[in-house]
This record gives structure tokens, C-alpha cells and sequence, in this order.
């Protein structure tokens, strides 16, 4: 099996937008959490977008990641959404502590 990969890229009116693909087990949660966590705090936007769209599992060590880089975004003012996790995906992020409302179906697949 391929390691996922993790897109990273900024859209013109400065958002962020981080999509990884593939599933994200134990392994790859350290790059995840080491891009949310730069995103947060060196880049900074108004808003950051993690696009799950292309992403079949994440692990629990990654639920967390995202539940935390939330928090952290709160704390330096950058909003954080979650776009189209899978059902199952989108219970254990809300289950982790991240809000419903950052948890949005675009319908855009990336």
C-alpha cells in the first residue's frame, strides 16, 4: 500500500486548504499534525480547510490531531473546517470534541 500523500495549497483570498488521501493510520499522524500545526501557527489564515474528501480512514491519533489543531486554531484565531469526512469519519471527529458546525459536505470532490 502507497503512504498517502498531503496536499497543500492556497487558495487567492488566502485560505488554506490541506488535502490529504488515502488512509491515515499511526504512521503518517506525525505529518499531519506537523502541517496543521505550521498552518496554525507560522501561516496563520483567516481560515483553514481540511479537506477529507479523498481520505477512506483516519486513525484515532489523527482524530485527535484534528480535535486539537481546532482548538489551537481557536486560540490563534484561525478557523478551522473539516469538508466531506465520511459519515463514520465525521462521528468520531465530533465523538474527538471537534464542533458539528466545522464539519461541512461541500460536494466538491478534490
Amino acid at each position: 500500500m502507497a503512504a498517502p500523500t498531503i496536499e497543500v495549497r492556497t487558495e487567492p483570498d488566502g485560505t488554506v486548504v490541506i488535502t490529504p488521501s488515502g488512509d491515515i493510520d499511526a504512521a503518517d499522524a506525525v505529518q499531519l499534525q506537523r502541517i496543521l500545526v505550521h498552518a496554525v501557527r507560522k501561516v496563520r489564515p483567516l481560515r483553514l480547510i481540511l479537506d477529507l474528501s479523498a481520505v477512506s480512514r483516519l486513525d484515532p491519533i489523527s482524530v485527535g490531531t484534528v480535535s486539537a489543531a481546532c482548538e489551537l486554531g481557536d486560540d490563534h484565531r484561525v478557523v478551522l473546517c473539516v469538508h466531506n469526512p465520511t459519515g463514520r469519519i465525521s462521528e468520531l471527529l465530533a465523538k474527538a470534541g471537534v464542533p458539528r458546525q466545522r464539519l461541512h459536505q461541500t460536494g466538491v470532490v478534490a
